[in-house]
This record gives C-alpha cells, structure tokens and sequence, in this order.
C-alpha cells in the first residue's frame, strides 16, 4: 500500500492508498481543494473541520445527482432507430466509473478518518 501525502486548504495529510493509485489521489485531493477554496471565496471561512464537512457535502451533492442521471437514464424508453420502442441503454463506461469513483471516493473519506 502506497502513502500519499496530501495537502487541502494548506494542511498536509498521510493517506494510504493502493499501489498505483497515487495520481487518482493526487487529483481528488485537487478536486476536494477545489471545493473548499470555493466555500471560502464566499465567506465561509470558520474553521477547518467546517470547510471540510461543507466541502464533502458538494461532493454528496454531486454524486447523488449522478446517482439520479443514472437511474433516468436506466428507465428512460427511447425510439430506436427502426421506430420500435425499446428500453435505452446506458453507457456502460460512464456507469462503471461513476461507480469507481463513488467507492474511491467512500475509501479515502474513510482513510482519512481513521488516525
């Protein structure tokens, strides 16, 4: 297992991740910088344990509206192309990396809560 250390709003954290995996680290702690920098440009600047909970929650947010998408997308009927109706398919690539990304993402949160 690989240790990463990362840094979010200037504090820098040991994270464990597996071998390999260190970019996709790299970028998600990026996305959730990201994130807390934008709850600050608003004022929202009381604290770090704060800015990370509000930071998580957008992310929540974003992942259960992807949630959502998918599961339109999975009931949604489309004509096909000979006019007949029938059940369209999702995009079986999108589904499985809205799916990693959902388990990365529940791994390192939990990662980062234990000591």
């Amino acid at each position: 297992m690989a240790q990463v250390t990362v840094k979010i709003n200037g504090y820098v954290y040991a994270v464990g991740c597996e071998d390999g995996q260190e970019p996709h680290l790299q970028a998600m702690t990026a996305q959730v910088d990201s994130r807390v920098e934008s709850i600050k440009a608003l004022g929202g600047n009381s604290g770090e344990s704060r800015l990370l909970v509000l930071a998580a929650l957008l992310m929540a947010d974003e992942i259960h509206d992807l949630k959502v998408e998918i599961d339109n997308l999975r009931s949604n009927r489309a004509v096909k192309k000979d006019g007949k109706a029938g059940a369209e398919k999702p995009d079986a690539d999108l589904l499985r990396k809205i799916g990693r990304l959902a388990v990365r993402a529940e791994e390192i949160a939990d990662g980062m809560e234990r000591p």
